[in-house]
């Protein structure tokens, strides 16, 4: 609870002072519309390893309104990108439910678990983002 109090606090600071906003406007007006939406589907899952989800998609759901406001992708395709990508890293054992599993595993198996989840969740950085950025973005591109 105090993790994604955290996060989410954190997120509000940084809509007050501009920030959001600013990198937001930033990445919408990128040349590269689509590499922009892949770039932030990383953001996602990189912080999402060592923190909470849900307030990662607190900070990126604003983070892409001004780039989908543009146009240049599909406002439904990104969001559930964005959704994905950091959700199936919440395995790893930095982020709340790796923890949790880590914590709960048996003390004899603890090392076995922690050493799993870790390959899992940082697998999970490298490759969710791609393939739901490839499978649920770039057809909305070549759509629209």
């Amino acid at each position: 609870m105090l993790l994604i109090c955290g996060i989410v606090t954190y997120v509000n600071l940084l809509q007050e002072i501009g920030t959001i906003k600013f990198l937001g406007n930033l990445v919408a007006t990128t040349g590269v519309p689509l590499l922009a939406a892949l770039v932030i589907c990383y953001i996602g899952a990189a912080v999402s390893a060592f923190a909470s989800t849900t307030g990662i998609l607190g900070a990126l759901i604003p983070l892409a309104v001004p780039f989908l406001l543009a146009g240049h992708v599909g406002a439904v395709g990104l969001i559930t990108a964005l959704a994905i990508s950091p959700s199936v890293v919440d395995s790893s054992p930095f982020s709340t439910s790796g923890a949790l599993v880590t914590a709960n595993a048996p003390e004899e198996r603890r090392d076995y678990v922690y050493r799993r989840l870790m390959a899992w969740g940082f697998s999970m950085v490298a490759i969710a983002p791609t393939v739901t950025w490839l499978l649920l973005v770039v057809p909305g591109w070549l759509g629209g």
